[in-house]
């Protein structure tokens, strides 16, 4: 009988890397970001080794069956876990012990998962070099095959030419698809800061809609245009930021295409972002009703076509103080976050 076990003692993942190292063709697997080891062993024996890992950024045969929006499917990414290695070790190949194995692992996983790093699982994914295996086992253990990847794979900040691999995927949850594409993810499965996104082409319109309210500031406080200001924390309240230090961080995210895009201040070859305090005076000082009347316009562009993007002034301005849970409508007064 098998029984499995979760690698935990380093003397146990220095066994299991060289094990990998001498026996898999990919060789030993690197731990980055969520990784969870299991070993499948007979009494002392090792039978088989198995990982999961964070799941690939991007997949269109998996974002295409799941069906997410590119703008919240980097939010819940956490939700899918990769299974990057698998390996029956020289003289354990036996019939039906793959199959058993992934099952034995699909019914522990989520719960394993949730303990060690604080939130569940949705799906499990993995990919298949068809020159090498048909992905016979993964059929057997009834994960479904949804096509090829496009033949690139993720190398620093850009993708170098790779080949292409089968996509297999296995929901661990009923209707798992669905609330993987929901439009407001449930906050069980919630976890870590927001990870939304926006477009290009939101980036550079955004200042357009707000270039024609008044700017109440005098001369010598512009250093940053107004419009770009209220476009930032515009852009950062979509992705998810609700306060005004977030917004700082996030459009500190921003590279400099980001940043130029939103129009920022350039100085000494670079683009430049608004502290906190900056983005809080302007929203603070911003006229109200000019405000709402240039995010209707925005809704009215992409809101309707997506509820995700909608937004109104009073949730822009309402932005929690990082010194307080209160928040400050227009006139610096408390207000309720929304």
């Amino acid at each position: 009988m098998l029984h499995e076990i979760v690698v935990e003692p380093a003397k146990d993942e220095e066994r299991f890397r060289s094990l990998m190292q001498v026996h898999h063709y990919l060789g030993a697997p690197p731990k980055v970001g969520e990784t969870l080891w299991y070993v499948a062993r007979r009494s002392d024996e090792w039978v088989a080794l198995i990982g999961f890992s964070s799941s690939a950024l991007k997949c269109r045969a998996r974002d295409a069956w799941i069906g997410w929006d590119f703008r919240i499917q980097y939010d819940r990414l956490h939700l899918v876990t990769n299974n990057s290695r698998f390996l029956i070790l020289p003289g354990w190949h036996r019939p039906n012990l793959a199959s058993r194995l992934l099952s034995l692992c699909e019914r522990r996983l989520a719960s394993d998962w949730a303990k060690r790093f604080g939130h569940p699982l949705l799906l499990l994914e993995t990919f298949v070099d068809p020159d090498r295996f048909p992905g016979t086992i993964y059929h057997a253990a009834n994960w479904r095959c949804l096509g090829r990847t496009r033949g690139f794979r993720r190398y620093r900040n850009s993708y170098a030419p790779s080949t292409s691999k089968l996509v297999f995927v296995r929901p661990l949850v009923p209707n798992a698809r669905k609330r993987l594409s929901a439009a407001e993810l449930d906050p069980v499965y919630r976890h870590g800061k927001p990870k939304i996104m926006i477009s290009a082409e939101m980036m550079s319109a955004l200042p357009d809609y707000f270039a024609d309210i008044p700017d109440p500031r005098g001369r010598q406080g512009r250093r940053f245009p107004f419009a770009t200001v209220l476009a930032l924390a515009t852009g950062a309240a979509l992705c998810g930021r609700r306060s005004f230090v977030a917004m700082e961080e996030w459009a500190e995210a921003l590279d400099q295409k980001g940043r130029e895009r939103f129009r920022c201040r350039y100085r000494g070859r670079r683009y430049h972002v608004p502290c906190a305090r900056t983005i809080r005076n302007v929203l603070v000082r911003a006229d109200p009703d000019e405000l709402d009347a240039a995010l209707a316009r925005f809704n009215a562009d992409y809101g309707l076509a997506d509820s995700t993007c909608a937004i109104d002034g009073e949730t822009l301005r309402s932005a929690l103080d990082d010194e307080s849970d209160r928040g400050h409508g227009s006139d610096g007064q408390a207000a309720t976050h929304v």
